[in-house]
């Protein structure tokens, strides 16, 4: 029997998809379904403006987030240090897409979440990343011709249809076309998962 699949956008520079990590990958192990990972890379630049510009409202409100994460990385054990700076992390979700493809990919996933958020790796260097994909045995300068090929058609590809479908942060997850945003709904996931006809009673008209 086919296994329900729930498709999963994330970005490794996001607190919150790092610390919503561990239930998603319970998620698959304990509730029968088969998790599609994809990178949804957010573009903070483009969608806060400048540094410069972001009020103190803005400010206070990235303090909150950081030490909300922090709180759920605490109850995990995780380490989570603040970024000590702006990031792309395109290096980093092409290599998601390349590990898949050789059998290295929860390795690599937890890899550079864990390496990131102890600031033991720099997520916009080629170098660095192409160093994780040769630590857990597949090829650096096959991942490195990837990069410079084929994967940035690919990787906007993916964003492009992840915000067709409704995404617009991380964690983000799709189960019968239906989004839920953040770790805090993967409760309201699983009640989906196990009871799917819910979908319809939960919202309400525009499901019919």
């Amino acid at each position: 029997m086919t296994k329900p699949r729930v498709r999963v956008y994330t970005d490794y520079k996001s607190p919150y998809a790092f610390v919503a990590d561990r239930a998603l990958f319970e998620l698959e192990e304990q509730h029968g379904v088969e998790l599609e990972w994809l990178p949804y890379t957010l573009r903070i630049a483009e969608y806060l403006g400048s540094v410069e510009e972001r009020s103190p409202h803005y400010w206070r409100k990235v303090r909150y987030a950081y030490m909300d994460a922090r709180r759920y990385a605490n109850a995990q054990g995780l380490v989570m240090k603040g970024p000590r700076r702006i990031y792309d992390a395109f290096y980093a979700s092409a290599g998601m897409l390349f590990a898949q493809r050789h059998g290295i990919f929860r390795p690599y996933h937890e890899t550079v979440f864990k390496r990131f958020w102890s600031h033991q790796l720099d997520l916009d260097l080629l170098p660095e990343i192409a160093g994780i994909i040769a630590e857990l045995g597949a090829s650096a300068p096959e991942f490195e011709a990837y990069v410079n090929g084929p994967a940035r058609a690919e990787h906007d590809r993916i964003v492009a249809e992840a915000e067709s479908l409704g995404v617009f942060g991380v964690p983000s997850m799709i189960f019968n076309g239906e989004l839920f945003w953040g770790g805090d709904r993967i409760g309201m996931l699983i009640e989906r998962i196990r009871a799917p006809e819910t979908r319809q009673l939960a919202l309400g008209n525009r499901a019919r």
